[in-house]
C-alpha cells in the first residue's frame, strides 16, 4: 500500500488500495486538471459578466440591466460545467468512469442550460416592463404590453422547463427504452394522454387566450364574485386579484375566459363616480349644484371633465339626488366619492339643516 493512503479514512483508504506507483500520479494530475478546467470555467464567467456589467454602466437600455440582474447565476454554474466536459478526455478515465461521469455532466449541463433559458426569458420581460411604465396616469398601453410579455413568459417558462425535463430523461437508456414502446404505439398512447391532459392543455390555452385578447390587463380594475380589486398577477394557470382590503383572490384562468365579470378599465382608467344623496323635498337643488362645482375645483381628486347634479328619483318620503364627476382612475374615483358625500352633508346639515328626509303627521281636532 502506498505511504500517501495509510492516512485516508476507510472507505478512501480502500479505494486508493489500488493506486500504486504512477497510477497516484494519474490521480494527481487528473485531479489537477479537473481544478484548473473549474477555475477556468469560474474565470471566464466573471469576465463575461463583468464585460455585460460594464455595458449595463454605459448604455441606458434597459435589456443590459436586466442581464446583469438575471445571468449571472446559471453562468456562473453553466462555465464550469461545460470547460470540465471539454477537459474529461484528458483525464485518462476508464471507460466504466468516464461514460458515468460524461452522463452526470449531461445531465447537469441540460440543467443548466434550461436554467438559462428561463432566466434569457426573463430578461425579455424585465427589459419591456421597464421600458414601458405601468405607474403612470395614462398607462393603457403599458399595461396591455406588460400583459401580454407575462403571457408569453409563462408560456415561454413552461416550455422551456418541459423540455428540459424531457431532454434530462431521454439521457436514461431505460427512458428511451419506453419511449420507442410509446411510439410504437402511438395511436393508443395519444388518446389517453390526450384525455388526461384536457383540463391542462384548456387552461394553457385559456392563459395564452388572455394574452393575446387582453379581457384582463396587470392592474386592471375588475369585480370579480362580488369583490372589487386589480389584476395583481397572471399566471399561466391563475390570476391574482388584490381586493381593496388587501386580501388576495386566486382565479383560474378558465374564469375570464368562460364567465362574464367587469372591467372598469378594459379601455381607459378613467371612470364616473356617483353620490346618492336623499333629501326632503325643502332643500333647492341649484345650491347643492352650486356647493358641488366648488367641491370639486378646490378637489385634487378631479380630473376636471365632467360634473352633474341631477334628481334621479322621487318618492312620497324624499327626493334623490344624485351628484356624478368624474376621476382619473377608481382609486381617485373612490376617495372623491368619500370627500364629496362627507362635504356635501356638511353642506346640508349648515346651511339646510332640515333637509334630511322626514315623515310628516297631520293632526286634527275633530
Amino acid at each position: 500500500m502506498h505511504e500517501l493512503s495509510v492516512g485516508l479514512p476507510g472507505p478512501l483508504r480502500e479505494l486508493s488500495q489500488g493506486l500504486e506507483g504512477t497510477q497516484w500520479k494519474d490521480a494527481a494530475w487528473a485531479l489537477g486538471i479537473v481544478l484548473v478546467a473549474l477555475v477556468a470555467g469560474r474565470v471566464t464567467a466573471a469576465l463575461a459578466l463583468r464585460a455585460i456589467g460594464r455595458w449595463a454602466a454605459r448604455t441606458e437600455t434597459t435589456v443590459d440591466d436586466a442581464m446583469s440582474t438575471h445571468l449571472p447565476r446559471p453562468v456562473r454554474w453553466l462555465l464550469p460545467l461545460v470547460a470540465l466536459e471539454l477537459v474529461m478526455p484528458l483525464l485518462g478515465l476508464s471507460k466504466q468512469w468516464e461514460d458515468r461521469l460524461q452522463h452526470a455532466l449531461l445531465v447537469a449541463i441540460i440543467a443548466g442550460v434550461g436554467w438559462l433559458l428561463v432566466k434569457v426569458v426573463k430578461v425579455v420581460e424585465d427589459a419591456a416592463c421597464r421600458r414601458f411604465d405601468s405607474t403612470a396616469d395614462d398607462n393603457l398601453k403599458a399595461r396591455a404590453i406588460q400583459t401580454q410579455v407575462r403571457g408569453f413568459r409563462n408560456v415561454a417558462v413552461f416550455v422551456v422547463v418541459v423540455l428540459t425535463l424531457g431532454f434530462v430523461l431521454m439521457t436514461f437508456e431505460a427512458v428511451r427504452q419506453v419511449g420507442t414502446g410509446l411510439l410504437a404505439s402511438a395511436g393508443v398512447a395519444g388518446l389517453v394522454l390526450g384525455f388526461a391532459a384536457q383540463r391542462s392543455l384548456a387552461t394553457l390555452l385559456a392563459g395564452i387566450q388572455i394574452a393575446l385578447s387582453q379581457p384582463i390587463r396587470i392592474d386592471d380594475v375588475v369585480i370579480v364574485e362580488g369583490e372589487w380589486g386589480r389584476i395583481e398577477e397572471i399566471h399561466l394557470t391563475y390570476v391574482v386579484v388584490r381586493i381593496w382590503d388587501l386580501r388576495r383572490l386566486i382565479v383560474p384562468v378558465n374564469y375570464f375566459i368562460d364567465r362574464p365579470f367587469q372591467n372598469w378599465t378594459r379601455t381607459s382608467a378613467e371612470v364616473l363616480g356617483t353620490v346618492n344623496l336623499y333629501c326632503d323635498y325643502s332643500v333647492p337643488v341649484a345650491a347643492i349644484r352650486q356647493e358641488l362645482e366648488r367641491i370639486l375645483a378646490e378637489s385634487e381628486l378631479w380630473d376636471g371633465k365632467v360634473w352633474s347634479v341631477q334628481v334621479t328619483d322621487a318618492s312620497e318620503r324624499a327626493m334623490l339626488v344624485r351628484p356624478l364627476f368624474s376621476a382619473r382612475n377608481s382609486s381617485d374615483q373612490w376617495n372623491l366619492r368619500c370627500e364629496v358625500r362627507e362635504k356635501l352633508i356638511a353642506f346640508l346639515q349648515r346651511e339646510y339643516p332640515g333637509a334630511l328626509p322626514r315623515l310628516r303627521g297631520e293632526l286634527r281636532v275633530a
